[in-house]
């Protein structure tokens, strides 16, 4: 009999420890989290994204498998600012995790670390997508990445304590590494500075806010409503009047459009990755930015 009540309490000590050690299981909407919670986490953290590169974040379907994960989540990370509104309550519904609720420890969203650009004096719907808390493409500018990194590092500590001075020696590595590296791009990038552009999509703010780039024109007459030829047509007549350098559009939307004013404008047409996994040098939120900084440069030359 004791015998039995010892192996019983050595497989529930051994099975606690486990516990103890169980990695957080994280949930990012979008890539830019994810790859920033593994550099805050590593091995603490299993880190999934809820989209892709090659996906629009405001347009994402609630797969079962999806709705698997969050149902497991320890901890969700997003963007916030209306950019997930279309998808992402059905997903935290459907999942029947109690730990998500509004206002939880466990729902982090970055954009409520950050200065928002764009935030509209009025809102109305006619105008397109237009989001009440302002662009939520923050992502485009690192020195938001450094903001949300100090944010998120104590997000974890507090529903992680065990860990929490892991998170703080990572938080300060990455910072120290990110510092240096938005130097390195920042001087890159000085030949960019009052280049004109037009964007597919007004998802371009906090990176000509950052580069001091202008944005004189989107393809999109409206956010969100892909662009008709007529209004293709008005633009080159606007361009002849007013020129850009290049188009740009993120990884994921068509090229089409860019494609065409490029020809018809005679200026390049770029894609940029937007986020991590956009291109295959953007493989983390490093690679991220010396792709974005290197395409551009290229494009201006």
């Amino acid at each position: 009999m004791r015998s039995l009540l010892k192996t019983l309490l050595i497989a529930a000590l051994a099975g606690a420890a486990l516990q103890a050690q169980a990695a957080l299981n994280v949930v990012a909407c979008e890539p830019e989290w994810a790859s920033l919670a593994k550099e805050l986490g590593g091995d603490k953290l299993n880190v999934s994204s809820a989209t892709t590169a090659l996906q629009d974040p405001h347009r994402i379907e609630a797969r079962p498998s999806l709705i698997a994960r969050m149902r497991n989540a320890d901890l969700l990370v997003c963007t916030g600012m209306e950019l997930e509104v279309g998808w992402l309550p059905v997903l935290i519904q459907q999942s029947g995790n109690a730990k998500l609720s509004v206002g939880s420890p466990a729902v982090f969203e970055a954009g409520r670390f950050v200065t928002p650009l764009e935030v509209p004096s009025r809102l109305d719907r006619s105008e397109g997508d237009v989001h009440a808390a302002g662009n939520p493409h923050i992502q485009q500018d690192p020195r938001n990445i450094a903001k949300v990194a100090s944010a998120l590092a104590a997000r974890l500590a507090q529903i992680d304590a065990a860990n929490a001075k892991v998170y703080q020696d990572r938080l300060q590595s990455f910072a120290a590494r990110w510092t240096a590296a938005t130097q390195k791009w920042e001087q890159q990038a000085q030949p960019l500075k009052g280049v004109a552009f037009v964007a597919h999509h007004k998802n371009m703010g906090y990176l000509a806010n950052w580069l001091g780039m202008r944005e004189v024109a989107t393809l999109e007459p409206k956010p969100g409503v892909e662009p008709s030829a007529g209004h293709l047509s008005e633009l080159v007549n606007q361009l002849a009047r007013q020129p850009a350098k290049l188009v740009i559009r993120a990884a994921y939307q068509d090229p089409r459009a860019s494609q065409w004013m490029s020809e018809h404008a005679h200026i390049p047409a770029v894609a940029l990755p937007f986020t991590v996994g956009g291109n295959d040098k953007a493989s983390d939120l490093f690679g991220l930015f010396d792709s974005t900084v290197t395409l551009l440069l290229e494009a201006v030359k």
